[in-house]
């Protein structure tokens, strides 16, 4: 991984490049944005280009391949460990800092996922960022860095990153998976920039399941219940998708939304259902739509509360069902 191989982000870019020329990288980097936007690609080609023999990130030289392939002994990745990164965890990793490098000139560690610090875990790794020790470089990337400690942001060097814009997204998608021109506007309007969602495994859940899911979603209108219930069991069960799928009844709405107050079609996200959001749009009203779109958010806030799933899209979809 090369920064040349990483699609946009050219500040950040020339920001390492130029800190690379001058040997002025910092020891600890804070990388922070949207999931899925290139952050750890961009630590992952910074890594690169500090162990790389020719001192460019070249992919040729045995360093290169290594960290391309997960297995340079002078880098290591921290990540949550079930829902938290522990204090265990940093320890250990301060103890690998407290080594000389094995091969290249740095050690170097990536933390990803620096919003799941436990209190404790966040304390220890202060005091590494405050004593650094030399030719090591620490890079935390997070999607929530508001989350973090004030003094371990202090700490290290900022640099953001912002979601791709759409249009950029969808001439990618529509080269790298050969999509046509609305399945590619579709993709990058329902990933939101994102590209670990829109070439993850969810892409067949965007452009193929999702259909499935809005008829499901508007047959809710109905005077029966019984679609409702089905519908929650549906959702509760599947629970690794399950905030994806939210994400798409809130795009559904948001674009009934638009259609409502006569925005044009380009700003909508369902491209593709045009004909089902024309039709459901005359028998939505306004303040009815608002009601479904808190109702969604009430849901998601639940899901990340740990609540019962089933109880919650239950409540959430009878919420929708009522507005």
């Amino acid at each position: 991984m090369t920064f040349d191989s990483i699609i946009d982000h050219d500040r950040q870019k020339n920001i390492l490049r130029q800190a690379l020329k001058h040997r002025r990288v910092a020891h600890a980097y804070l990388f922070d944005g949207p999931d899925g936007v290139g952050k750890r690609l961009m630590a992952l080609a910074l890594a690169r280009a500090l162990l790389c023999q020719e001192g460019t990130g070249c992919g040729d030289c045995s360093p290169c391949r290594k960290v391309d392939h997960n297995n340079h002994p002078d880098i290591h990745l921290l990540d949550a460990d079930g829902s938290t990164i522990k204090i265990d965890q940093v320890r250990a990793l301060q103890q690998e800092l407290a080594l000389r490098p094995l091969e290249g000139k740095y050690k170097i560690c990536l933390i990803d996922g620096a919003e799941y610090f436990y209190p404790a875990a966040a304390n220890a790794l202060l005091k590494t960022l405050e004593e650094p020790q030399p030719n090591t470089l620490i890079i935390l990337l997070t999607s929530r860095p508001e989350s973090l400690l004030p003094t371990i942001r202090s700490r290290c060097q900022r640099l953001p990153f912002r979601r791709l814009p759409k249009q950029r997204l969808a001439e990618v998608l529509a080269d790298r998976l050969d999509l046509g021109d609305t399945e590619a506007r579709v993709l990058a309007a329902i990933s939101d920039g994102s590209f670990k969602k829109a070439l993850g495994q969810n892409r067949d859940l965007y452009l193929v399941r999702r259909h499935e899911l809005i008829r499901s979603l508007a047959a809710l209108s109905s005077g029966s219940t019984i679609p409702l219930f089905k519908l929650a069991d549906e959702l509760a069960a599947d629970k690794e998708q399950l905030p994806e799928i939210l994400e798409i009844f809130q795009s559904f709405y948001r674009d009934l939304l638009l259609l409502k107050h006569g925005r044009p079609e380009s700003d909508l996200v369902n491209l593709d259902l045009r004909e089902t959001l024309h039709r459901q749009v005359e028998y939505e009203t306004t303040e009815g739509l608002l009601q479904k779109l808190q109702a969604l958010a009430t849901g998601r806030y639940n899901l990340l509360r740990n609540a019962n799933r089933q109880l919650a899209m239950e409540v959430m979809l009878m919420r929708m069902h009522a507005a």
